[in-house]
């Protein structure tokens, strides 16, 4: 129960990685809003946690509508009184070159990974600040840390998430908020299993990419990548801010 009577809000909450911190968070005493665009999912999400006798609530945002984002702070003061945690999770990856990816897709990409964590974050911290602090949790990838090909406008997107966690841990560090980004390899998701699904040849991928380029020879679980995030939520890390975090099999220490 290392975040009893604390109140978290993780984002693309529905499935994958953000599922599975939103389940982890609750098991560890917190009240979680579970939020997303995919109302079925996310609110099944909820169910379980209340299953498991935990506290959630569901709210259907785009983090990147600032309106909506401001909607989702209140709704979450509303519901708890608080705000302790932020786990920015929500992300797209669309597959194109610098050359191939058009302008409509490169602003998708980009709205969605790196405005919507700016936005969140924008309308979270003053909460979390009236009540004497809290953190923040980025999720950014193994393209926050090296370059891929095809990858172009995710790849900006989420080497941008790097750097804003980085100026996002100095801005709220006077009010005791702490800032941090995880960057996880390949985990075995639904974002994560779409992408090796794009590919020409998927087992051809799946061999050469993540057996041989990983040094652990295996694709993640969101569950590895939950307990990462956890850490970073709980007082377990009270003196990390500012920090990348991979969580990636090895694969950016090659």
């Amino acid at each position: 129960m290392r975040l009893k009577d604390k109140v978290a809000i993780v984002t693309g909450a529905a499935s994958g990685i953000g599922r599975a911190t939103s389940l982890l968070l609750a098991s560890e005493g917190a009240a979680v809003v579970v939020v997303d665009l995919d109302e079925e999912q996310g609110s099944q999400v909820v169910d379980l946690i209340e299953r498991q006798g935990g506290r959630a609530l569901f709210v259907r945002v785009d983090v990147s509508k600032a309106a909506e984002v401001a909607k989702m702070v209140e709704t979450t003061v509303q519901a708890y009184g608080r705000l302790d945690c932020l786990v920015n999770n929500a992300g797209v990856c669309i597959t194109g070159s610098t050359v191939d990816t058009d302008e409509a897709l490169w602003d998708r990409v980009v709205d969605i990974n790196l405005k919507g964590v700016w936005l969140c974050a924008k309308y979270a911290i003053p909460e979390m600040a009236k009540r004497g602090g809290g953190t923040v949790v980025n999720v950014g990838s193994t393209a926050s840390l090296v370059g891929f090909s095809d990858l172009a406008a995710y790849s900006a997107s989420k080497g941008g998430v790097a750097n804003l966690t980085r100026a996002m841990a100095l801005d709220a560090a006077p009010v005791k908020v702490r800032v941090n980004c995880v960057c996880p390899g390949h985990i075995d998701t639904p974002l994560g299993g779409g992408f090796v699904n794009a590919q020409a040849d998927p087992q051809a991928f799946i061999k050469e990419f993540i057996v041989k380029r990983h040094p652990l020879g295996r694709m993640g679980q969101p569950e590895e990548v939950a307990k990462a995030i956890v850490f970073l939520c709980c007082d377990e890390s009270s003196f990390v801010t500012g920090a990348l975090l991979a969580v990636d099999g090895g694969y950016s220490a090659r």
